[in-house]
């Protein structure tokens, strides 16, 4: 029914924890983003962004023909419309709940990825780069787990896309050397998250071999490439 665009990414992770959360058939389209092929014109066509992950399904509510779309909240929102689950639809509850959504698209996710790629991947360590992405990364933690301590459950109250959608950023605490028990309400949450069978399920999709991470890579995934790769000048 659904076809799966995706690289094991944070980003990725979102959408396969969200198809095994709804037990809806789908097809998983390896995305090698490595090599670049997040650039080619047939997924062009369905992530104007080139960015992974995006879903065709082939099966859309109106009876259509198959319907794309790009960018996870906006997959996430989609889904959960479809299948009427994981996202309330009273006005408070929904508003909330993706109120979350974009605050995990606009802040925890870009945040947490800039400091990732300057204190872990940058060619060139920045000192100045690596303290103001690491402190933004720590108050939205701290937002975090003060929204957690809040609801004393899932981010919105009761699970939902707001929980799919901020936990595989948080699973990069480690690497990032932040430690959860600076964190209180988070780690709570996290171990709970963590233990779905359906999330543990979602973070086993597609953990197909790497490509070596070799400069030229670099150069694709960091964007230096993208303009030659696209056939730009």
């Amino acid at each position: 029914m659904i076809d799966l665009y995706y690289a094991p990414t944070p980003n990725g992770w979102k959408i396969s924890i969200m198809l095994k959360e709804l037990g809806l058939p789908y097809s998983v389209k390896p995305v090698n983003i490595r090599a670049g092929e997040q650039f080619s014109p047939e997924f062009l066509a369905i992530s104007p962004n080139n960015r992974i992950p995006a879903i065709v399904d082939h099966d859309p509510a109106d009876g259509g023909p198959p319907f794309s779309a790009f960018e996870t909240g906006a997959i996430l929102i989609y889904l959960a419309d479809k299948t009427g689950r994981f996202l309330p639809t009273d006005l408070r509850g929904r508003s909330t709940t993706i109120q979350w959504v974009m605050w995990q698209m606009a802040g925890l996710g870009p945040m947490l990825g800039q400091h990732g790629h300057f204190a872990l991947y940058a060619a060139e360590k920045i000192p100045y780069a690596i303290e103001r992405y690491r402190d933004e990364a720590a108050r939205l933690y701290g937002v975090l787990d003060r929204q957690l301590g809040k609801t004393g459950a899932y981010v919105a109250g009761d699970y939902s896309i707001a929980d799919i959608a901020c936990f595989p950023w948080t699973m990069t605490h480690k690497a990032q050397g932040f430690t959860l028990d600076d964190y209180p309400n988070v780690k709570r949450w996290y171990a709970e998250v963590r233990a779905r069978p359906q999330v543990q399920a979602g973070l086993a999709i597609g953990k197909f071999v790497k490509e070596p991470f070799d400069e030229e890579s670099r150069k694709i995934m960091f964007g230096q490439r993208a303009k030659e790769v696209l056939g730009k000048t």
